[in-house]
């Protein structure tokens, strides 16, 4: 029964994921995102849906920091381990745990990470923050440490090795399993519909000037946006365009969407440091 029951929590069985208390005071936060690589000549047709094949772009590899109410809470991780280097050019890369601590939080100040989904440029980086708790979707984790694997599974974007520390911080009292759309920390709250992944999450955060949508990559650019087109990598296009339009309203304004790899959010916003722009 003992081994049963260990089986059952590192597998994800149980849920042990409090949830910020709807009473609790709205902290306000400052928002950054921090470029820790380029990935260069990218094909647009791999990013938003029936783009021009020939079109190319050198997309922008980013973590966001949010700070403020006594936390400084990492949405995605970034990656650094060897395999991902040998199958992809990578350009201009810092690993993300010193990319961050440009903004100004050493790795051991991180107090939380919230995994949007779970591919190798999302979550691979997670170890590199110790102190972390990490919040990911209940049915994301499930998938991934079990049915993907199986015949008829989808595990594409997905490390094994990622896999192993995702049921390690499960297995830690680390990993908190958010069952679908919540505020989990005071005014922070998360999101699905994007369909990025099996059950992918997006990000809202209240700022000084207003909420901010994290879309990480249920919107890839900000042409998915503008021009109403859902990503190209997604399990489902009728939702992941719902999932846009729920962007547009919980922020109340479509450029506080922040797309996951538009270098153009380097320039649209205020520079703090090299690699380093300020949402808010």
């Amino acid at each position: 029964m003992f081994a049963l029951a260990c089986w059952l929590m590192a597998i994800g069985a149980w849920q042990t994921t409090p949830t910020a208390s709807s009473q609790s005071p709205t902290a306000i936060y400052e928002v950054y995102a921090i470029r820790y690589a380029v990935l260069p000549d990218f094909s647009v047709a791999g990013l938003v849906a029936g783009a021009d094949g020939q079109r190319k772009i050198d997309i922008a590899m980013m973590v966001w920091l949010i700070r403020g109410g006594g936390r400084n809470v990492l949405v995605d991780t970034g990656f650094y381990r060897p395999q991902f280097f040998k199958s992809w050019k990578v350009r201009d890369f810092v690993r993300p745990d010193d990319a961050v601590a440009h903004a100004g939080p050493r790795s051991q100040d991180i107090t939380d990470v919230i995994l949007s989904h779970a591919h190798w440029d999302h979550a691979d980086g997670a170890d590199l923050f110790p102190k972390a708790q990490i919040w990911i979707q209940k049915d994301e984790y499930r998938y991934y440490t079990s049915d993907a694997w199986q015949p008829g599974g989808n595990h594409g974007g997905i490390d094994p090795d990622d896999v192993q520390m995702l049921v390690g911080f499960n297995t830690a009292g680390r990993l908190h399993l958010v069952d679908g759309d919540q505020e989990i920390l005071p005014g922070i709250r998360v999101y699905t519909g994007g369909r990025h992944t099996y059950a992918s999450q997006y990000v809202s955060v209240p700022t000084r000037s207003g909420t901010i949508v994290l879309a990480s990559d249920n919107m890839y650019l900000y042409e998915n946006l503008e021009k109403h087109t859902p990503i190209a990598q997604t399990f489902d296009t009728a939702s992941n365009l719902k999932a846009q339009d729920r962007m547009k309203e919980i922020a109340g304004d479509p450029k506080r969407v922040v797309p996951a790899h538009d270098p153009a959010v380097m320039t649209r916003f205020p520079q703090v440091t090299p690699g380093v722009v300020r949402l808010d």
